[in-house]
């Protein structure tokens, strides 16, 4: 078969390399991809954004099944598209996509079918929103409605950085249009939790639990990031724990879009905090999460082409999905400054065709280019993710860190305790 990925980070570069294992990927392509995909795949220069240049060159190319990850294209109806042109895709369709396109959509959807989640507060003006702040219990959680790259969240710890959440939203307008509209929710403590879950819209499938690292600094300091590493399994979701979302939250979800008339087929995530009321929503992702992808899809053992296909023609009940009974994590390496501004263009050293030559971690490319003389440089925030599996979490994280320090650009930055939560609760 021939495949169409379309996306060009690490969570897209994970997806390649598991579907590279399918004895019938004949032959894949992406769309952008970067200079660590080209090794993998077959890349074009059209924009993960760009829906009528996507189909143009899937129909070009006689592709035989797409894969639409990215939150953008996916909201913007690109499984739509596809699915109009005759090419079959795994993906949500447009309005199924609007659970994670919309917060307010989300949240009201919670609200109506009884699904756990934070209380909040909805905003369509900065002075209402600004009023409000000036009396809700703080902390606080300020929420731009629409897609802001995993940076429209704020969690205000005092009036002055909830006021300045909103002005930034509402008035500056840093998200665009994506802030036009604000949740304001109750702040929730506990440990996080996310999980990837495979769906047809009738059966849903989770895969491996994992636990995210968003902020910039150790400690859980700085700002907030798309992700700076992760690990897999999650040990705070226990099989009670499990059973409990399974019921309360991740069938009541499906069966809610499906009343809703937006039955969603794709890769359903849950971002979850395990309260002291138990496990509540905090946020839906319509796609893989990144870095939770580079950590979870290693451990897959079941054909992954064979699960998606199968969540596209809706018979997802009728595949064994298998996970290998292991560890992983996945620890990211930045540029230094990131999520601000950072230099592009730094020359990566240590790898060989976009990998470690001794295979001590895979490498997923996230923001690498290669220019025309071969050299591999950076080029975006996050840069590379080195995913380790193994026996144990601890000797998961202890492999992703020696990887590390086999690998260097200009400025390099990374967090030096992903994991640490994780195995403190393992072997505590």
């Amino acid at each position: 078969m021939k495949l169409l990925v379309i996306g060009s980070g690490g969570r897209e570069h994970a997806i390649v390399r598991a579907l590279k294992r399918s004895p019938r990927a004949a032959e894949i392509h992406v769309l952008p991809g970067n200079g660590g995909i080209a090794e993998d795949a077959i890349c074009a220069d059209v924009a993960a954004t760009d829906i009528e240049g996507a189909v143009a060159y899937a129909r070009e190319q006689g592709i035989d099944y797409a894969v639409v990850t990215p939150d953008d294209p996916l909201c913007l109806g690109m499984v739509d598209a596809l699915a109009e042109a005759g090419i079959p895709a795994f993906g949500p369709f447009r309005r199924a996509a609007e659970i994670e396109g919309s917060k307010v959509f989300a949240k009201g959807l919670m609200k109506k079918y009884g699904i756990p989640t934070a209380a909040y507060e909805v905003f369509d003006d900065a002075p209402t929103a600004l009023k409000y702040v000036e009396s809700c219990p703080i902390p606080v959680v300020v929420k731009a409605d629409g897609l802001a790259l995993g940076k429209g969240v704020v969690v205000a710890m005092s009036r002055e950085e909830a006021a300045e959440a909103v002005r930034n939203a509402m008035v500056s307008r840093a998200f665009g249009e994506s802030g036009a509209r604000l949740v304001i929710e109750e702040y929730l403590t506990g440990p996080e939790l996310s999980v990837l879950a495979f769906t047809d819209g009738q059966s849903l499938v989770p895969m491996v639990s994992s636990m995210d690292h968003k902020r910039a600094l150790d400690g859980d300091e700085g700002l907030n990031t798309g992700g700076m590493g992760a690990v897999a399994p999650n040990p705070y979701y226990t099989p009670e724990v499990a059973a409990e979302c399974m019921e309360k939250i991740f069938m009541p979800t499906v069966r809610a879009m499906n009343a809703e008339g937006r039955p969603f087929r794709g890769c359903l995530y849950f971002g979850l905090m395990l309260t002291k009321d138990g496990p509540k929503v905090i946020e839906y992702n319509c796609r893989f999460g990144d870095p939770e992808t580079q950590a979870v899809l290693p451990l897959l053992e079941t054909d992954l082409l064979t699960i998606m296909e199968a969540v596209t023609a809706g018979r997802l009940a009728e595949v064994e999905v298998k996970w290998a009974d292991k560890c992983s994590c996945c620890l990211v390496l930045a540029s230094g400054g990131y999520p601000k501004s950072y230099k592009k263009g730094c020359e990566i050293h240590g790898l060989v065709n976009g990998q470690l030559p001794g295979g001590e971690a895979e490498v997923f490319h996230a923001g690498t280019k290669k220019l025309p003389d071969g050299t591999l440089v950076t080029n975006g925030g996050r840069v590379l993710g080195l995913s380790v599996t193994a026996p144990t979490l601890r000797e998961a994280v202890e492999g992703a860190y020696a990887a590390a320090e086999k690998i260097s650009f200009e400025n390099m930055h990374y967090r030096r305790d992903i994991g640490a939560r994780a195995l403190a609760a393992a072997e505590g």
